[in-house]
């Protein structure tokens, strides 16, 4: 009997001992950009941001509007140029090299 209890005790400290815990930290999340666009044109734009010569498609926004982009997947002080095309392709804006800010604004034209 005292077996078979020191068997059971045993198994049970085994069971329950204590556990390696490996704790890591998360990577860094991206800081959000948001873009406020004012689009002064006559029509509509599809906006655009272009970081390392790729465009990026952002939203369309329609004539004669203010609207706050999201520009997911690019940091807070990457270096990046902004881009609005009139849906009819009859005008492209493009901005000056900017370091994105957590809010950046730009209008055209």
């Amino acid at each position: 009997m005292r077996v078979l209890l020191a068997s059971a005790l045993l198994a049970v400290t085994v069971a329950c001992g204590g556990r390696q815990v490996n704790v890591e930290t998360a990577p860094r999340a991206t800081a959000s950009v948001t873009l406020r666009f004012t689009n002064n044109d006559t029509g509509p734009v599809n906006v655009y941001v272009v970081n390392n010569g790729q465009d990026t498609f952002l939203k369309n926004v329609a004539a004669k509007t203010t609207e706050d982009v999201a520009v997911p997947g690019i940091a807070v002080g990457t270096q990046v140029r902004l881009k609005a095309t009139r849906t009819d392709g009859g005008k492209t804006y493009t901005s000056d090299p900017m370091s994105l800010d957590a809010t950046t604004t730009w209008r055209v034209p």
